[in-house]
């Protein structure tokens, strides 16, 4: 067993901070999510815990050994990059292999170690291949297995799924929690798809600009983002936002007014922001107290069994995610409507203030 934790970690590279005052604590078996956009400072952290750069201030501890200066030569740690290297002049086998032997491992074990990895990641029968006879997902896959073969403590999966395309991304997407939870491994596995953390569960950290805005069991963070910088990390489409006043027993956005119902007669008079997702914005009414907006449609994309409708409301930038095909012409106005059931509200902290009806209380 083995605990991973993190106190007050913070980087500056020459006069910028790159990581700032991160605090957070993994234990053995479990997966945890970095889930930021890019440049939010998932690689910089993980580097710092592999041990490939020190941090300013702050110290990392491995269940409870304080091993902040600690090169990555000396721990027992696996990484796996997006762009996946494999010796290309190696077969799976040797690839695989590699780290054991490198490390000295008697030739009996490697051959049972590797074989048993080779299960785990359905490579069995192509231990003898190539690297360049074998698809995308399949090389990958082979860089997995020659990092969790090491049977390291600490494996750090940087966008692995980056590189590949769509069909070899969703069956990896699916095998890998079963080959997660086959190992006692602290796995952390950075993203910036908000689709990839949900399908893999475990936990999650929401970065953003090299700050951890929450972290917690990956659908609670999505269900209840505790800031709007979190709900907004945990959408794409983007969230849609509606910033509104609260006064007089009134709550306005222009000409926009949002009735007064469940949690919303109780806030203060101030300012506020609605938010909701993108399929919490709907071509119809879903109930008697749908707010109709007119909107005008900037694009739209059709996916196939999807459609992405772009409009503008007063200035404001807003997605409609509805299922099946429609076709609207670029400037036609078209009513929107939304369901004050589904709103999140943040105040002018951005925290949150409101949760959505549909969710059973915290």
């Amino acid at each position: 067993m083995m605990q991973l934790e993190l106190q007050n970690i913070s980087k500056m590279v020459g006069k910028e901070l790159h990581i700032a005052d991160v605090t957070l604590t993994f234990e053995s078996g479990s997966l945890n999510i970095l889930l930021g956009p890019t440049l939010s400072g998932k690689t910089s952290l993980m580097r710092l815990m592999a041990g490939l750069d020190k941090p300013s201030s702050g110290k990392l501890l491995i269940d409870g050994r304080d091993v902040t200066g600690i090169p990555v030569q000396k721990r027992n740690v696996a990484m796996v990059y997006q762009q996946f290297i494999n010796y290309p002049n190696l077969s799976v086998y040797e690839n695989i292999a590699s780290p054991l032997k490198i490390a000295g491992t008697a030739k009996k074990e490697v051959k049972t170690r590797v074989h048993e990895i080779a299960e785990l990641l359905k490579l069995s029968d192509m231990l003898g291949r190539m690297p360049m006879e074998l698809s995308g997902g399949q090389q990958q896959r082979t860089a997995l297995a020659r990092a969790l073969v090491k049977g390291a403590n600490l494996v750090l999966l940087d966008e692995p799924l980056a590189n590949l395309d769509y069909k070899l991304r969703e069956e990896l997407r699916e095998e890998l929690p079963r080959i997660f939870s086959a190992t006692g491994a602290i796995f952390v596995y950075a993203t910036t798809e908000p689709s990839e953390a949900l399908l893999l569960g475990g936990n999650t950290a929401a970065l953003h600009e090299g700050r951890v805005y929450q972290f917690g069991p990956t659908l609670e963070i999505f269900h209840r983002p505790e800031n709007l910088l979190t709900a907004q990390t945990f959408s794409d489409p983007p969230l849609n936002l509606l910033p509104v006043t609260k006064l007089n027993n009134r709550m306005l956005f222009k000409h926009v007014e949002i009735p007064l119902i469940g949690e919303l007669p109780r806030l203060a008079d101030a300012d506020y922001t609605i938010a909701f997702r993108p399929h919490h914005l709907y071509l119809e009414p879903t109930s008697a107290q749908a707010i109709g907006v007119k909107a005008r449609v900037i694009v739209t994309e059709i996916t196939g069994s999807d459609s992405y409708i772009h409009v503008d409301i007063a200035g404001l930038r807003w997605v409609v995610l509805a299922h099946s095909i429609h076709s609207f012409e670029i400037e036609e106005t078209i009513e929107v409507f939304l369901d004050p059931d589904r709103f999140y509200v943040f105040d002018d902290n951005d925290d949150l203030v409101v949760a959505p009806a549909h969710l059973s209380p915290a």
